[in-house]
Parts: structure tokens; C-alpha cells; sequence
């Protein structure tokens, strides 16, 4: 959980400096991850039902690792700016 807290906190700052669209899904990808294990472990203390907990972190765990896949595949916007001398 802390290094994938720590990741997910870094990336998030990598996209506030840069505003790189991948490095927010980097981030937003590492956080499921993180919150699926906190969420399915709470179940199974919480509720006892290991069965449901099971399913709470397979979900977040899958859902972490499409939005992972898809920061792979996003496309950075750049930006072209021409400057034009003035006669």
C-alpha cells in the first residue's frame, strides 16, 4: 500500500507540473490499485465475507490495471506555437 500510495502521489505531481494527460492516468491507475486492497480488506474484517471481499479487490484491481494500460497507449497533446517576425 505505501508504494503504491508513494507512486500514485508522484505521479499525480508529475501531471500538476507537466499536465500530461498519461501521468493522471498513472495516477488515477496506482490509486484503484491501492484503494481496491484497503477496500477488499476492510470487507473481510468489516463484514466477514472473505468471498465479497475477494470481488471488491479483484474489481479495483482490474479497473487500476485497464487505466494503467490505457496511460500506456494515451497520446500527449503537444502544443505548436509559431512565432512570426513582424516586418
Amino acid at each position: 500500500m505505501l508504494t503504491g500510495g508513494a507512486v500514485a502521489v508522484l505521479a499525480y505531481r508529475a501531471f500538476r507540473r507537466t499536465g500530461a494527460g498519461p501521468l493522471r492516468a498513472v495516477a488515477v491507475g496506482f490509486g484503484l490499485l491501492v484503494a481496491g486492497s484497503v477496500l477488499g480488506g476492510a470487507v473481510h474484517l468489516v463484514a466477514g465475507r472473505i468471498a465479497l471481499g475477494v470481488a471488491v479487490q479483484s474489481s479495483f484491481t482490474a479497473g487500476g490495471c485497464a487505466v494503467l494500460l490505457y496511460s500506456l497507449y494515451a497520446e500527449t497533446s503537444t502544443r505548436t506555437v509559431t512565432v512570426r517576425k513582424s516586418p
